[in-house]
């Protein structure tokens, strides 16, 4: 797990479309197991109560995580011990830890990204940062550019408290900048860690024990650029059209709040049946612009941000996708959890190392996709991609 894995193209890109030029991730050192998920949390927040204890049990069973990346350590509760107990104003100290984490992570998962993209750091044009897990003036995309070195007059945008969408809204970003700017060149890094929100458990919020077993730590980075460069670029996604629609009504199913005590965030039971209701309308609109339609829904790849194993069977049923259709969504949440806006990233990566297993007579089937992720609003971001690999 966290294997790098190279790429080559064997697909011309179009000069005037954005594309993927390379993939980069990182995480924090402290690697969970879901099994020992439970006992730990309890006994790091000096909880007792079986009735909560067993709620989580059954949570982290039904979200298919198996290991998760965190930040949190025991040598961060020992430096912090207010952050386990309940109502103490932390705010301040979650920033402290949060601010410099985010920042870490997002230049190891950029400098793995730019390394494999094979060109110098100098070649960066632009950069996309999004996080929802710090603030701070100025923001993380100017500690970014410091740790990595890049020119000072890039151009900076940052997108913050997008939350899963978050991903995919920065690659909607980037493809805008990188289209809009001939030779231009966008690093796009996402970083998060779920210190922000860590409460301990209680009987008055059971809806926290859902991030609880479900949400993990870590960073993405991506190049975006239109016109690759012969024999030194080689393009992953082609980027086609792109789109982003809000459910009118729907502001708080997914809610979220900074409290003294940190993020707080609590998203209503319906939130799976909302997506399911409107997924289908969304994804013909945005398979249209390459002449498809429902009727092609498995002739299409999907690298869908997979925000709970509820929202990826209530998609895949809704559009009656095969079961392999979602594998690399599936894998990305076993292996990393909800990683919020980071996730689409490690789906993308197995979705080029699936790409590989493809037979010649599938591929066709398998060359257009879309990249899709669910967020606050409700926000759905969608973007129509060719795969160049296969």
């Amino acid at each position: 797990m966290g294997s790098e894995v190279t790429f080559q193209c064997s697909r011309s890109a179009d000069s005037r479309k954005a594309a993927i030029l390379a993939l980069g991730k990182a995480f924090p050192h402290q690697l969970v197991m879901q099994e020992f998920l439970v006992d730990g949390y309890f006994r790091d927040t000096n909880c007792d109560d079986p009735e909560l204890k067993q709620k989580l049990a059954r949570l982290c069973k039904s979200t298919t995580v198996k290991t998760r990346y965190v930040v949190m350590s025991e040598e961060i509760l020992t430096k912090y011990p207010e952050l386990a107990i309940e109502g103490l104003p932390t705010v301040k100290q979650r920033l402290e830890i949060c601010n410099s984490a985010v920042t870490q992570m997002a230049i190891e998962a950029s400098e793995s990204c730019i390394k494999k993209w094979g060109r110098p750091v100098s070649d960066i044009t632009h950069l996309v940062y999004v996080s929802s897990s710090e603030a701070r003036l100025p923001g993380g995309d100017l500690y970014l550019a410091k740790g990595l070195g890049l020119r000072p007059d890039t151009r900076r945008t940052m997108l913050y408290f997008s939350g899963c969408s978050g991903g995919v809204a920065g690659l909607r970003v980037a493809k805008d900048i990188a289209e809009n700017n001939p030779g231009s060149r966008v690093l796009l890094a996402t970083s998060e860690t779920t210190i922000i929100g860590f409460r301990p458990p209680s009987a008055d919020r059971p809806y926290d024990l859902v991030g609880v077993a479900l949400f993990g730590d870590g960073a993405g980075a991506m190049i975006i650029g239109s016109n690759p460069v012969v024999k030194t670029e080689r393009p992953l996604f082609e980027l086609y059209a792109a789109l982003q629609h809000f459910l009118p009504g729907t502001e708080k199913v997914i809610d979220g709040k900074l409290t003294e005590e940190g993020i707080s965030f609590k998203l209503e039971r319906q939130l799976p049946q909302i997506i399911e209701n409107n997924i289908q309308d969304f994804c013909v609109q945005l398979m249209g612009s390459a002449g498809y339609s429902e009727k092609d829904f498995n002739k299409l790849f999907w690298a869908v941000h997979p925000g709970g194993p509820a929202i990826l069977n209530r998609l895949e049923k809704k559009l009656e996708l095969l079961p392999e259709k979602l594998n690399a969504s599936r894998r990305a949440l076993t292996d990393y959890g909800n990683a919020s806006s980071n996730t689409i990233v490690y789906v993308l990566e197995y979705m080029l190392e699936e790409a590989k297993n493809v037979r010649k007579d599938e591929q066709g089937h398998n060359e257009w996709g879309l990249i899709l992720a669910f967020g606050p609003g409700i926000t759905f971001e969608g973007i129509l991609t060719k795969n160049l690999t296969v």
